[in-house]
């Protein structure tokens, strides 16, 4: 069983940071993909940014130059640096992890964490 356990989320004002963290515990393969997708309100679920176990990152257009995706293999750990954040960021923030069984990928998601952008 693997868990996903988030920290970070809160109330910011705009222009201001956060950082997410998520650490995953259980059975996780080597070969993953951890990442970062969020839901307002009213709106699917989006992604935010990912992060392969090799370290090549991708990410949202929305995002490009405020926010980064990073991650430490040696504790299963992914982070989400955000900065400049605008209100229109304001959702709920998932983690997942993508773990390769050798045939295909396992999803696991973390219980989600609330980002609330607002003066």
């Amino acid at each position: 069983q693997v868990q996903l356990v988030e920290s970070g989320g809160g109330l910011v004002q705009p222009g201001g940071s956060l950082r997410l963290s998520c650490a995953a515990s259980g059975r996780i393969f080597s070969i993953n993909v951890m990442g970062w997708y969020r839901q307002a309100p009213g709106k699917e679920r989006e992604l935010v940014a990912t992060i392969t176990s090799g370290g090549s990152t991708n990410s949202a257009d929305s995002v490009k130059g405020r926010f980064t995706i990073s991650r430490d293999n040696a504790k299963n750990t992914v982070y989400l640096q955000m900065n400049s954040l605008k209100p229109e960021d304001t959702a709920v923030y998932y983690c997942k992890v993508a773990s390769f069984n050798g045939l295909g990928y396992d999803d696991y998601w973390g219980q989600g964490t609330q980002v609330t952008v607002s003066s």
